[in-house]
């Protein structure tokens, strides 16, 4: 599926975007991670991912959005990015949820070079349960997330479809 919404925005449906799941998780956070790339074959890196999270028995996927193509923010001078939105359950306290996330960043070629690079894969923490979190590794809900056509229209497609 391909869903033109504007000039610059499109969503887009894979094999694994969008996912809502059949059967009920006891694990004990809903967490919410924004996911964005412009960098290889970033479908295919997305539904890697995918595939990662949902054979990891610390994580029970509970949705998925579809993608959504958009252009850069910050730094203009790089290709379109593509992004969604997981909602997960884990048992996981907020910083080893964060520090997972962060090696599978690596995992899938995140280099960090500067703010707003382009990037094979970045992995936002949108929402941890109802948590506020605000240290030097971790802000949560993430800043900004209100201003981002990236995160909320996804958000919104992922609350629809699951109607």
């Amino acid at each position: 599926m391909k869903k033109k919404l504007s000039d610059s925005l499109t969503l887009y449906s894979t094999s694994n975007f969008p996912y809502v799941s059949n059967s009920k998780s006891k694990k004990k956070y809903h967490v919410t991670i924004g996911i964005g790339g412009n960098l290889g074959d970033v479908k295919k890196t997305f539904n890697k991912l995918f595939l990662s999270l949902n054979s990891n028995t610390k994580f029970d996927i509970v949705s998925t959005s579809p993608l959504l193509q958009n252009p850069p923010f910050g730094y203009l001078d790089q290709n379109d990015f593509l992004n969604g939105i997981i909602a997960i359950k884990t048992n996981l306290a907020p910083n080893k949820f964060l520090k997972i996330m962060q090696r599978l960043e690596i995992r899938y070629g995140r280099k960090r070079s500067f703010q707003d690079a382009p990037r094979t894969l970045d992995i936002d923490i949108i929402f941890f349960d109802n948590k506020k979190i605000n240290t030097k590794d971790l802000i949560v809900p993430h800043k900004d997330w209100a201003n981002r056509e990236s995160v909320i229209i996804p958000l919104e497609e992922m609350k629809r479809l699951k109607k």
